[in-house]
């Protein structure tokens, strides 16, 4: 039996996890075709079938489970190992994987990760913007933002950015037009621009005054997951939107649009990078840590 190659070994267990060789080429930023010649040579050199191919699966044979079982641990401690020389570099170098909200990467990560990249020329970061809420590290990230009230257990918590608050805006015509609601209820007088999330729900606008908590559940002429639409849409006068500040700042400060019921939606506490407890941190979200913690002093 010929000793198979470690990256060979490693190309497996992508595979196998992933139960796909397009997915764990995504995954790994390689071609299917590398990954399926790995396999092929592992196999050859072990002279047993680890995987069993069909035009719509892939699956571990029994061999092939036993092995990802065994290689699985092993690969880990090689790969914290490796990165453990890592942070003896002036810059650290790797692969960074980030998933955060839409809000996240609109308003907050602009301005963030092109200094951070600066300061890290060696770190790649692969991010996802997604508003649907998955398992970030059964997914294969190295770490997640979420605000506090989605933040999963078992977690350190890290500031992301400072207060953030939604608004109400419509247009100057609009207003001039329909007039300007002075209390959350009367928003139901109103058409409105509603957010459709991947889970499918609309979710109540939420107000709140000196304790008092008020949720309403607007309807109007549109109902979308684009936010870009959903701008252009009440700045066409088309009804009110409930969004956050950041996202129609830019519009605000032009007069294209213009807030109202400021009084009855105050700020709330922003994003937060989480990332799980484990005694050995990779270099790159060691950095991105203590670059998001030197940004918030």
């Amino acid at each position: 039996m010929a000793k198979p190659d470690l990256a060979d070994l490693d190309a497996f267990t992508a595979v196998a996890r992933a139960r796909s060789f397009r997915g764990a080429a995504a995954q790994r930023g390689v071609s299917a075709s590398s990954l399926s010649e790995a396999l092929r040579r592992l196999e050859a050199d072990l002279g047993v079938r680890l995987l069993n191919r069909t035009t719509r699966s892939v699956t571990p044979t029994e061999a092939g489970e036993r092995l990802l079982a065994r290689l699985t641990p092993a690969l880990a401690d090689v790969s914290l190992a490796l990165d453990e020389v890592n942070a003896f570099r002036d810059s650290p170098t790797g692969v960074l994987k980030l998933n955060v909200p839409g809000a996240v990467s609109r308003i907050v990560f602009p301005d963030l990760i092109p200094r951070f990249l600066a300061a890290h020329p060696g770190v790649r970061l692969e991010i996802t913007a997604e508003d649907a809420f998955v398992d970030v590290l059964a997914a294969g990230y190295d770490a997640g933002v979420r605000y506090d009230e989605r933040l999963e257990k078992d977690m350190i918590a890290v500031p992301l950015a400072g207060p953030q608050r939604f608004v109400v805006v419509g247009s100057p015509a609009y207003f001039a037009a329909r007039g300007r609601p002075s209390h959350p209820r009367e928003v139901l007088n109103h058409p409105c621009i509603r957010h459709r999330f991947p889970s499918g729900a609309s979710y109540a606008w939420e107000f709140e005054k000196d304790g008092e908590v008020i949720r309403v559940q607007p309807e109007g002429p549109l109902v979308t997951n684009s936010g870009e639409l959903e701008l252009a849409a009440c700045e066409a006068g088309v009804g009110l939107l409930a969004t956050f500040e950041g996202f129609v700042a830019h519009a605000i400060a032009a007069g294209r649009l213009e807030t109202v019921l400021d009084d009855w939606l105050p700020p709330f506490s922003g994003p937060y990078l989480y990332y799980p407890s484990r005694r050995h941190m990779p270099a790159p979200l060691r950095a991105f840590v203590d670059f998001v913690k030197a940004e918030r002093k």
